[in-house]
């Protein structure tokens, strides 16, 4: 292939072909309005450069209810455990490791419930958020950031929230913006067409905006970042959301209103409930998520008061404290410790709060939606991810003057995935001391001068009821969201009926206990990836119900089932009891396979859902806010944005191609001397090619991407025959 010296000669030798004069297109993006986002020092803090905020009570009460309940539970667990191994008179140091990893996972489960009680015994009382009404005199800024998304999905969210919100008759106090950071052709052109035909429906003053990033540079934090420090002096807040968001015009118009009326605030999180979903794994996380998670989150926002967390998504943060005391710095060192902040919403609010402003939650608030991942393998994929952030959170929660609570969210994070290999060792050491029983002989010559061998022996009567008591205090929270949806009339038909909203909960209950163990394996698995520094990279979320290859869930379940096998003979081989005992555990690894397919399936989901199981308020009686957005999605899927090759598109309609030289940033200078290959290779194939079809053949995805930036190579392509 020759290679072109002058890339502006590109098109001497083009073959001309007759080319329809397009219309005037209008930029994707109003004038900038810079704002400043310094780069926070995480080692120094002055309360000189905090926001003024006058006293306010924290709520001590509630967090000593939640800790102190939490720590008098676990005392009590770990002298029952005591009791448990401790039955000869002595300990051997295998009891004494049992006993030390009871008591850290058993802590885990009592802070939970005494937050789930603090949650339910708030929701009985049936307090509803209480937001002045009035007119807006605040700009909001509406940004969707997006990553190789479905683009009839999300322009479809996009058009469903702006219609809701217009519909308060309050509209022109937002603005609208799909932040990109997509790095395949298709998607951009995809999301560019979407774009266009939107911005042409709505017509003038659609306050609609386009930005394309040519890299996405810090991931989602530096999409955000980058809106912020070029468009973000335009806007007192904003609304973020993820690519799989809906909120309603009402939810958005409180959240605003609540902004508005407390100056203090700096976040102000939302609870999404999870709707749309099909698969039975992920209706199964669709009524977990609107039964049990109002429970939890209100014990939640009731013990962090003002000293709240950020989910990253569907809440109102404004925009100039944002900008200030929000810029995240680079670890030093590389991932999966060192590098960007990959957890960003923590830390984000964190340090948020740090500087004086509020962050809080509303989880009575409705009206705010997402879905969730289809399959267990989905969640897994996208649970690596949140484990390497949450983990890395161990790099940042010493940050000078964070609030005490701002530390305990780090600590709750990191926490929830070193829990499951606590777990797995739990059960290593509970069938090592099993098996020192049954099998080795007795430790004659210890260290401590006895006229009698040391016997490791338990007490199984003991034993059982404290099974007993961690059964029922890791299920309680469970049980207080069922109380609760027995108890109101409208979910309790929404769901059913009381008969199958009970037989729904067990259904959920059963599943999750299968689960669990998997769970255990596949977060222990990605704990130790992280510890030997391997890094997770950022995939896009697979949002869209389907079934993954049989091939794939035997590659990935394939030695968790091994691992039960072997667990099951081996404890059936020591004792009966130790395999009734652990019998849940062993059910769920050999059965990995089987129920990760099932995960995954949408026909056991519908079936489920035509027998009125795992049934939800919102599924029952869909809100507006998504059945409009389903309408617009199914219109959109129509006009195939997502199926369409990004070239060929391009090369076919002379008005997307105004609009994509229109909407693209001025072009990076490149050093002379030193070209880069896959320009070089770009270069070279568009001017070998005669038609399209060859160029879209012969190029690859960096490639095409490097080809979408490049003006020269552009009308070059524009020139090739069809």
């Amino acid at each position: 292939m020759a290679v072109p010296v002058d890339p502006v000669t590109l098109d001497l030798d083009a073959p001309s072909r007759a080319m329809p004069k397009p219309a005037p297109v209008a930029p994707a993006v109003p004038p900038e309005s810079p704002l400043a986002m310094p780069v926070q020092d995480l080692t120094r803090w002055s309360d000189a450069d905090a926001h003024p905020v006058p006293g306010r009570r924290s709520p001590w009460g509630a967090r000593a209810f939640v800790f102190g309940g939490g720590a008098l539970l676990t005392a009590y667990g770990a002298v029952q455990m005591y009791e448990v191994v401790s039955v000869a008179g002595s300990t051997t140091w295998l009891q004494w490791l049992l006993l030390a990893l009871f008591a850290l996972n058993f802590s885990w489960i009592a802070l939970a419930f005494t937050s789930g009680l603090l949650g339910f015994l708030a929701l009985l009382r049936r307090r509803r958020p209480e937001v002045q009404a009035g007119p807006l005199t605040t700009r909001t800024a509406v940004v969707m950031p997006v990553y190789n998304e479905a683009t009839a999905r999300t322009f479809a969210a996009v058009e469903a929230i702006r219609d809701s919100i217009e519909a308060t008759g309050e509209g022109a106090a937002f603005d609208y913006w799909i932040l990109s950071d997509s790095t395949q052709a298709d998607a951009w052109i995809a999301e560019e067409r979407a774009y266009l035909a939107l911005r042409a429906r709505l017509g003038e003053g659609a306050r609609l905006y386009y930005r394309h990033r040519q890299k996405n540079h810090h991931r989602k934090a530096g999409n955000i970042a980058d809106f912020v420090t070029r468009w973000g002096g335009h806007y007192d807040h904003m609304l973020v959301l993820d690519a799989d968001s809906l909120m309603s015009g009402d939810c958005v118009l409180t959240l605003a209103r609540a902004m508005e009326a407390d100056p203090d605030s700096g976040i102000i999180q939302s609870l999404p409930l999870i709707i749309n979903r099909n698969t039975l794994f992920a209706r199964v996380q669709q009524f977990a998520a609107r039964i049990y998670g109002p429970v939890i989150a209100t014990g939640l926002a009731l013990w962090s008061g003002r000293d709240g967390n950020y989910w990253g998504h569907n809440a109102i943060i404004r925009t100039r404290a944002f900008a200030d005391h929000c810029g995240l710095p680079d670890l030093s060192g590389k991932p999966p410790f060192g590098g960007h902040v990959l957890s960003h919403d923590f830390v984000e609010a964190a340090l948020i709060r740090r500087a004086g402003w509020s962050v809080y939650m509303l989880p009575e608030l409705q009206g705010s939606y997402e879905e969730s991942p289809p399959s267990l393998i989905d969640v897994a994929i996208r649970d690596r991810r949140w484990a390497q952030g949450n983990l890395q959170h161990s790099r940042i929660i010493g940050t000078a003057g964070l609030k005490l609570a701002s530390r305990q969210h780090f600590a709750t994070g990191i926490a929830g995935y070193l829990a499951s290999p606590l777990w797995a060792a739990q059960l290593v050491v509970g069938i090592a001391l099993a098996l020192q029983t049954a099998y080795i002989r007795p430790e004659y010559f210890s260290t401590e001068f006895r006229l009698y061998p040391v016997w490791p022996r338990f007490d199984p009567v003991r034993a059982l009821q404290l099974f007993g008591i961690t059964m029922a205090i890791l299920l309680a929270p469970k049980l207080f969201g069922l109380i609760l949806g027995l108890l109101d009339r409208e979910v309790r038909r929404a769901s059913g009926g009381g008969v199958r909203l009970v037989l729904s909960a067990l259904i959920e209950t059963l599943l999750s206990a299968l689960i669990a163990p998997i769970a255990m394996l596949v977060q222990s698995g990605s704990v130790i990836q992280i510890l030997l520094r391997r890094d997770a990279g950022w995939n896009p979320q697979r949002r869209d119900d389907g079934s993954i290859p049989l091939a794939d869930i035997v590659r990935r379940h394939r030695w968790h089932t091994i691992l039960g096998l072997v667990a099951g003979i081996s404890a059936f081989a020591i004792a009966t009891s130790l395999f009734l005992w652990m019998s849940p555990t062993i059910l769920g690894l050999v059965l990995a396979i089987p129920i990760s397919w099932a995960s995954g399936q949408l026909f056991l989901g519908l079936a489920l859902k035509r027998a009125g199981l795992l049934m939800t308020p919102e599924e029952r009686e869909p809100p507006a806010i998504a059945t409009a957005a389903k309408a617009i999605e199914a219109r959109n899927a129509a006009l195939g944005y997502d199926d369409a090759d990004g070239l060929r598109a391009l090369h076919a309609d002379p008005d997307l191609q105004a609009g994509h030289l229109v909407f693209l940033p001025p072009a990076e200078r490149r050093s002379r001397g030193a070209p880069q290959a896959d320009h070089v290779m770009a270069q070279a194939k568009v001017v070998e090619a005669e038609t399209i079809d060859e160029a879209a053949a012969w190029l690859n995805a960096k490639e095409k991407m490097v080809l979408l930036h490049d003006r020269a190579l552009l009308d070059r392509l524009a020139r090739l025959g069809g």
